[in-house]
């Protein structure tokens, strides 16, 4: 979310760049779900400048800020730590997969079962869907998406999930007085972050012939 339609504009092109750039130098199929999380945050607030644009309400385009924002993410984060993570870590990464999937199955159940209405207030937009159990789904989102980070066994990893935990706190709080809206700043930082965290990993080893290992 950010503070009006242009900075959403803006936000999302530069966070769909940035996420191209880290798909592009991606070298192990396994990196690409986690690489392309840029391409889904920087989409989603090019969704949100249309929300701006209409003045808010419970068109299409509500839905789909809430659909990405929600169940998706819930989701893509912990699978793609999974994906990238070694094969020990991978192991404790798996519950967490489990607790999104599971968070992410009661928030698309309450997303098709309840309208989602924006509401523009100030420089912050707010979206009201009114979910059962609404603390207990926060905190099931949270330790599918900053924990898999926390426990992916990879160092930069770790550091995004801390400033990814951080980061939403502050913007939280932001948002909550109506001050301003500054997730967008929150994901585009992490899109650079992700960016060199690409950019950082080794390329996998090449297979060995089958009769290398012969005497």
């Amino acid at each position: 979310m950010c503070w009006s339609a242009t900075a959403d504009l803006v936000a999302g092109a530069a966070i769909t760049s940035v996420g191209a750039a880290c798909v592009i130098r991606t070298r192990r199929a396994t990196d690409l779900p986690l690489a392309a999380l840029p391409l889904l945050l920087g989409a989603h607030q090019l969704v949100e400048a249309r929300i701006w644009h209409t003045g808010g309400g419970t068109g299409a385009a509500a839905v789909a800020w809430a659909v990405i924002a929600l169940p998706v993410l819930a989701v893509w984060v912990p699978v793609g730590v999974w994906c990238a993570a070694s094969h020990r870590a991978g192991r404790r990464v798996v519950a967490l997969v489990a607790v999104g999937a599971l968070t992410a199955a009661f928030l698309g159940h309450g997303l098709a079962t309840r309208p989602v209405r924006a509401e523009i207030r100030g420089h912050t937009m707010a979206y009201v869907i009114g979910l059962p159990r609404a603390e207990l789904l926060v905190a099931g989102y949270l330790i599918a998406t900053v924990g898999a980070l926390l426990l992916s066994g990879d160092r930069r990893l770790t550091g995004f999930g801390v400033l990814a935990g951080a980061g939403a706190l502050v913007c939280w709080l932001l948002w909550r007085l109506e001050f301003v809206s500054t997730w967008c700043a929150l994901a585009a930082v992490c899109s650079v972050v992700l960016y060199g965290w690409v950019r950082g990993r080794p390329a996998p080893r090449p297979a060995l012939p089958a009769d290398a290992h012969r005497p």
